[in-house]
């Protein structure tokens, strides 16, 4: 596999060097004074040599921007290697990967992988979703990539060149609930199985919460690779933004947003304040043993940057004292770890989360049931069932069973018919109608005290939802048990019922259901 070298890649991966990212927000247009002060910024990044790369946003809040991926090789050119933000909103799986190849070729190998922001108004109106695959799902196209892609060709396959992609992800400790912090971290230990090669953290503000992002990484068994933490330079109308939610995923809690208002009256308005805040996170960062330091904020400047970094160095021995001020927990927050009391950050002892089975409601049992007489192997109806399905698949019956399959299960889990069911991977919730994002290996980060990014105080999360009926089992940890593909849209609008049992569908993939030897030869023939 060819490896990238950047110097960011080298800087991350060295344990001397603690390495420092700058994120920039390319925003609306082409030649407007947003991207004409973002490459100033790069020049001047460029001259400095204090950050070793520049973080470019994709389409933040899901409005339209300039393109990261394109602005990503004028940075090149001038000297700074950026680190673009690949989302996998507003791309399909076919968009995505011709991105790469574009990025490869343009030597752009810097990758920061995220799902992205609900998509917000765009041109006459709202741009529709596509979430073609997830970040899990993306990581693993980049490291086959990595690796040689094999495509089909008129011929059999072919493998393609092997790119160089260091490609990375995020994870969101700052979550309320067990279900809610329990889905980041399922989902951040298929990322990692998926390739990503370094963990960034999303937007907060506790101590206790990023010494908890070191401790997980340990934890699962991926302590060898690096973690970013995120500094956000907050000023009081960003800080009233993120404490009701108004970027998702971002937490700003009220004893914060009561510190800042009241530095905000000071005559600089709280910018000497918020500039050692950062400063301080730099050091506790460092001190925790993070790898580096993603910064950002609104009209930040390059000298802003160089004075965090300079001042957070003066710090960093202090950095076990400092951790301390940072004590922003979220009402009745819960945490993996039990509390150091000594330190005020965790011990490497996880909480007992068996203390507690909750209830389980009466729907979920019975689906448990449904699907253990019809579609477990070993149950005495597996064998017939599969010769019915044989029997329909082709026939004059397979369109009425395909209706009433697909009635049936509108009104259950408001199936949207993709034929390639998803219900067994989130506790019989359906990822595809009941997320926006679809997403199949976990949360989204932009939840919020449970309620889903998207509908705040109307839907809960999926993931929050199945947690608790996997847990009165202690099924649980079953939700990172395996990677979930993404849909396969030649199915859709068939039966997701005969797609299982023949073979065809992702689940009976996994379990190694293949289509009955009679269905071959027909399917040669």
């Amino acid at each position: 596999m060819p490896e990238c070298l950047s110097r960011f890649h080298t800087s991350l991966l060295d344990p001397s060097t603690f390495t420092i990212t700058w994120e920039l927000v390319p925003g609306r247009g082409s030649f407007e004074q947003d991207q004409i002060q973002l490459l100033r910024s790069a020049e001047q990044a460029a001259r400095g040599g204090r950050v070793h790369a520049l973080t470019i946003t994709d389409n933040p809040g899901g409005s339209p921007a300039l393109s990261a991926e394109m602005l990503s090789t004028e940075l090149n050119r001038l000297g700074i290697e950026p680190l673009v933000h690949f989302a996998c909103k507003d791309k399909n799986r076919n968009m995505l990967e011709g991105l790469l190849h574009g990025l490869e070729r343009a030597s752009v190998c810097n990758l920061l992988i995220i799902t992205g922001d609900y998509s917000n108004e765009g041109y006459t109106g709202l741009s529709k979703p596509v979430f073609d695959l997830d970040a899990t799902q993306l990581l693993g196209l980049i490291t086959a990539m990595n690796e040689g892609l094999e495509v089909p060709t008129f011929r059999g396959t072919k493998r393609l060149t092997p790119t160089s992609f260091f490609a990375g992800a995020v994870v969101s400790p700052f979550k309320a609930t067990e279900a809610e912090l329990m889905g980041q971290y399922h989902k951040l230990q298929k990322k990692l199985r998926a390739g990503a090669r370094f963990i960034v953290t999303q937007l907060g503000y506790d101590a206790r919460k990023f010494h908890e992002t070191i401790l997980i990484m340990r934890h699962l068994g991926f302590g060898d690779i690096p973690v970013m933490g995120n500094i956000y330079v907050l000023p009081a109308g960003a800080a009233r933004m993120m404490n009701r939610n108004g970027l998702p995923g971002c937490v700003v809690t009220d004893k914060l947003l009561n510190e800042i208002a009241e530095e905000a009256r000071a005559a600089d308005r709280g910018r000497a304040a918020r500039m050692e805040r950062a400063a301080k996170m730099y050091a506790f960062m460092k001190g925790m043993g993070f790898a580096g330091v993603h910064i950002g904020g609104h009209g930040l400047a390059h000298d802003d940057v160089v004075h965090i970094v300079d001042r957070g160095e003066e710090l960093a021995h202090d950095w076990q004292d400092i951790a301390r001020e940072f004590d922003y927990p979220q009402p009745e927050g819960w945490y993996y770890f039990e509390r150091d009391e000594r330190t005020g950050l965790n011990t490497e002892t996880p909480v007992d989360r068996a203390r507690s089975r909750p209830p389980t409601p009466i729907s979920y049992r019975g689906f448990r049931l449904l699907h253990a007489a019809l579609f477990n192997r070993r149950s005495p109806l597996f064998r017939p069932m599969t010769a019915l399905a044989l029997a329909v698949d082709g026939s004059r019956c397979e369109h009425a069973v395909t209706r009433a399959e697909h009635l049936t299960k509108v009104i259950t889990n408001e199936c949207l018919h993709c034929g390639d069911c998803g219900l067994p991977d989130v506790a019989y919730i359906c990822p595809t109608s009941q997320c926006p994002k679809g997403q199949r290996n976990g949360p989204c980060g932009g939840s919020f005290e449970g309620w889903c990014e998207v509908y705040p105080g109307k839907k809960r999360c999926i993931y929050v939802r199945a947690y608790p009926r996997l847990k009165h089992y202690g099924e649980e940890d079953s939700l990172s048990a395996y990677e979930v593909p993404p849909v396969n849209h030649s199915l859709q609008q068939t039966s997701s019922w005969l797609n299982f049992y023949l073979g065809r569908d992702h689940t009976a993939k996994r379990l190694g259901i293949v289509p009955p030897e009679r269905k071959q030869r027909q399917q040669r023939s």
